[in-house]
Order: structure tokens, then C-alpha cells, then sequence
């Protein structure tokens, strides 16, 4: 199986620096993820944006969507920041063949403890596991397109119409 990577951005890449008390999003971790998860498949990294996803414009869902549209792989992982997750999702809709998962992370995956190796993690597992589709692979679950929204005040994701439920 061959997964491409596409690296949007987001707190899964974020850096902290000391000297401004900020987070600013640096270089993706994911082929140092992959690397040290002695991964069995081939796949390439293909860094797209180095943006926090609410700086993410609807022309660059558009290029997004475009590169897929007209890129010969099938499969494919995008990195991407939990704020809009669900709007990228939206736009990547509609695409015979195509399987994409979105993941991210809560916290920076250069941080000691951090979902983002997790997360990626799961991402692999489900787009070799899913149909064709956008989904999205957050801590431990897979949530279909469209049926997903961010509890910004639980701070996590959850399937549209629950609220409440899991132990996290």
C-alpha cells in the first residue's frame, strides 16, 4: 500500500519559542514519526501549508482539493489542525477513488506527552481500513465526514448530535 502524506500545518506541528511565549508552526514531525515507527508501507511527505488552521483560506481547501483531485495516488493522511478539521473535510468531499483521513493534535508533537503520534498513528490504520471517503481520525475514533464537530469547550471531537460521552 502506498499513503501520501500531506502536511497542512496545524498544533501537530507547532514550536515554542521562549523568547515571544508563543507557539508558531514550524516544520511537520511526520516523517520523523514514521521513521522512528518502523513503518512497512511506502508513502512521501507532501508539505503543502505551515499554517494554524484558522488561518487556513477556502483557496487553500481549493488547492488542496485540487492537488488530489489531479494526483495519482489513492490513499492519503493530512495533517491538519483541529480548528477547521471539519470545513477541509467538507471541501475534500466528493471524490470517486479517493480515501483521506485528517488527523491532528491537541498538543505539539514535539512535546513529551502529545497525541499526535497516536493520532497518526490511527490515521494509517484507518485509511488502509475505511472505504473511499474523508474521515477523520482523532483519539482513537474515526468519524465519517460530515458527521463531526470540535467540542472546543471539552476539547475534543465528537460525533454530531453527542455530546457528553467517553471518559477523555
Amino acid at each position: 500500500m502506498f499513503i501520501r502524506f500531506i502536511t497542512t500545518g496545524g498544533t501537530i506541528d507547532k514550536i515554542y519559542f521562549d523568547a515571544t511565549s508563543q507557539y508558531e508552526v514550524g516544520e511537520s514531525n511526520v516523517e520523523h514519526i514514521l521513521s522512528e515507527g518502523l513503518v512497512n508501507f511506502d508513502y512521501d511527505v507532501v508539505p503543502m501549508f505551515q499554517k494554524d488552521s484558522l488561518e487556513i483560506t477556502d483557496e487553500n481547501r481549493q488547492v488542496l482539493k485540487e492537488f488530489i483531485e489531479n494526483d495519482d495516488a489513492s490513499h492519503y493522511v493530512i495533517t491538519h489542525g483541529t480548528d477547521t478539521m471539519a470545513e477541509t473535510a467538507a471541501k475534500l468531499s466528493s471524490m470517486p477513488g479517493k480515501t483521506i483521513v485528517l488527523t491532528g493534535s491537541l498538543s505539539p508533537a514535539r512535546f513529551k506527552t502529545t497525541d499526535a503520534i497516536f493520532n497518526i498513528g490511527m490515521a494509517v490504520a484507518a485509511v488502509q481500513s475505511v472505504g473511499s471517503g474523508v474521515y477523520i481520525a482523532m483519539n482513537g475514533q474515526i468519524f465519517a465526514e460530515g458527521e463531526v464537530f470540535k467540542n472546543r469547550s471539552a476539547n475534543r471531537f465528537e460525533k454530531t448530535g453527542e455530546s457528553g460521552s467517553g471518559s477523555g
